[in-house]
């Protein structure tokens, strides 16, 4: 049976790292990352990466089935035992929904963790307007918790580094009112389910560990 693990959180709060810090911590772990999909959908020019396109285009949010055949696609191409752990989905109650379909369909698997990463949100605003994004490979760091060895250069690949323009207090402020109006009723779909743990993530050691040990004991 295919398992679910899910992080939840703001932009910010450390999802993408901690999915990452947990697939290296526990054995067997897959990393998914719906972005990441979408962005492979794309340049593959698959079927539902060119219907995603059509709305990517118009500006538009991509719909949530078609966010879920992406998801879908990629979960019947590996193995029906995996442990998954999603990294930004779902992100609205009928993506939940529809994820919880397809796994009970078959009997193929379920959500057995939920974790939503909390921290405040004036640690989020700082995260967020001192990032940096290299141009190359997509390398994320920060002007003080995680500077490049050199400025502006990428250690990974030596690409540039940059800041997007969408990374300042004013939109990073909106940003996250928009996600706690959105997420607030995903995040009480999944406590009535009872498989919902909120988590401190103020640091990577500790979120880490808190997770880790949840997951392990599954």
């Amino acid at each position: 049976m295919l398992e679910a693990i899910i992080l939840l959180g703001a932009p910010g709060a450390g999802k993408g790292t901690t999915a990452d810090d947990l697939k290296e911590a526990v054995s067997g772990l897959t990393h998914v990352s719906t972005g990441n999909m979408l962005r492979e959908a794309l340049q593959a020019k698959s079927e539902v990466g060119l219907e995603a396109k059509q709305f990517m285009d118009k500006g538009e949010l991509v719909p949530d089935d078609v966010v879920m055949k992406i998801v879908s696609d990629r979960l019947d191409a590996g193995p029906s035992d995996a442990r998954y752990i999603f990294d930004g989905f779902p992100r609205t109650c009928e993506q939940a929904r529809l994820l919880d379909a397809f796994l009970a369909e078959d009997d193929r698997g379920q959500v057995s963790h939920v974790f939503l990463l909390e921290v405040p949100t004036e640690v989020l605003v700082d995260r967020i307007a001192g990032r940096l994004i290299c141009r190359d490979c997509g390398a994320v760091y920060h002007v003080t918790n995680i500077p490049p060895k050199v400025e502006g250069v990428c250690d990974e690949c030596g690409g540039e580094l940059y800041q997007r323009a969408d990374d300042n207090r004013e939109t990073v402020l909106n940003r996250l009112e928009v996600y706690n109006n959105q997420t607030a009723s995903l995040i009480d779909y999944y406590a009535q389910k009872n498989v919902l743990r909120r988590v401190k993530a103020l640091n990577r050691e500790k979120t880490l560990d808190a997770i880790r040990d949840h997951v392990q004991a599954s």
